[in-house]
């Protein structure tokens, strides 16, 4: 009979603790002084709703868009961690994409959703922080995927941005993939992994053609997506712990890249960025870590040669791959603040 009783009270306190995590209420955390700025809120834009996370500890400070990658990779969850330092001399605008993270709803059709889409509500996201900190122009920073978009929105209104920032840019889709192809190979050999070897070749054809990606987990592997960080890690604590996210939002993030990756990725693969944009009348920078073989760094670089900008720089972090941002984070914050002063804000 005892057994019996404590089934029932196990079931409801296990319900109570799910539903609990589901629907638990969702903040970021304040920021210390009289101009500051902390919130986590969801905004309409373009007909639907995007979350936005803004922090700073001056608002009259300028103002950096990050737009991040994946497609569907919010950096919400664990991004804090590395932004303390930003933080002080900026206020930071991230957000989940349409589709993404805190911003995918369970109703809406992502089936036809296009970079143009994201494009656009980037550019309306923009005007929308422009005018809440009464400010004529932002620093656009984007990350992987996310060069895809930002690159496009910099291009097509200029006059939004004061720079242009590409982190881990994107290129040729088929050059920065035999590029990690060639690369895993030659880290598989020197490891006597003759397995790994032996599946990558196999693979050759179909990447060569554009009908496959390098495997993600072998580029893992061999260090060519982190090398000073565990990005995985900062996603499962950020999941675990982050009051920006609660169970729901988990969920979202994972029905968001289930329902968008496929999609924006294959466009991307047949819309060549290169064959998209190459002139941009703002200050380019392209910050790439020496190792990243996500989204190659020759790559990158052979991109960058042929764009035309007024000014441009094309920046290697020595020691990171593909998130030099959190991978050199102390660095890359030194090298923004610096960068930012020579922008006309």
């Amino acid at each position: 009979m005892k057994r019996k009783r404590k089934f029932p009270i196990l079931f409801i306190t296990i319900t109570l603790i799910i539903i609990t995590a589901l629907l638990f209420p969702t903040w970021t955390p304040k920021i210390e002084g009289v101009n500051s700025v902390a919130e986590l809120k969801s905004i309409e834009i373009n007909g639907t709703k995007l979350e936005v996370m803004i922090r700073g500890a001056d608002k009259s400070n300028p103002i950096a868009i990050f737009v991040h990658g994946g497609p569907g990779s919010s950096e919400i969850p664990y991004v804090r961690k590395y932004q303390d330092l930003l933080e002080e001399h900026f206020t930071i605008v991230h957000y989940d994409q349409r589709g993404s993270g805190k911003s995918f709803h369970f109703f809406e059709d992502y089936s036809n959703i296009t970079s143009e889409q994201h494009v656009d509500d980037l550019l309306a996201l923009t005007e929308y922080v422009k005018e809440e900190f009464s400010q004529e122009k932002v620093i656009l920073i984007s990350h992987s995927y996310g060069t895809y978009i930002g690159l496009q929105a910099a291009s097509k209104y200029p006059e939004n941005y004061a720079a242009y920032i590409g982190i881990g840019q994107v290129s040729n889709t088929t050059e920065s993939e035999m590029d990690s192809l060639e690369y895993i190979i030659h880290q598989a050999q020197q490891a006597g992994n003759q397995k790994d070897v032996e599946q990558i070749e196999s693979l050759r054809d179909s990447i060569e053609n554009g009908e496959a990606h390098t495997p993600r987990n072998m580029v893992r592997k061999y260090g060519g997506a982190a090398r000073l960080i565990d990005e995985n890690m900062d996603y499962l604590l950020g999941f675990l712990t982050s009051p920006e996210y609660n169970l729901l939002d988990v969920i979202r993030y994972f029905k968001g890249i289930s329902a968008t990756q496929e999609i924006l990725l294959d466009e991307e693969k047949d819309k060549d960025i290169t064959t998209i944009v190459n002139k941009i009348d703002i200050p380019l920078y392209f910050v790439m870590g020496k190792y990243d073989y996500m989204t190659s760094t020759n790559a990158a670089k052979k991109y960058y040669d042929n764009l035309d900008a007024p000014i441009k720089d094309f920046i290697i972090f020595e020691y990171s791959a593909h998130y030099p941002q959190f991978e050199e984070e102390r660095l890359f914050a030194d090298w923004l603040i610096k960068t930012s002063k020579s922008l006309e804000l």
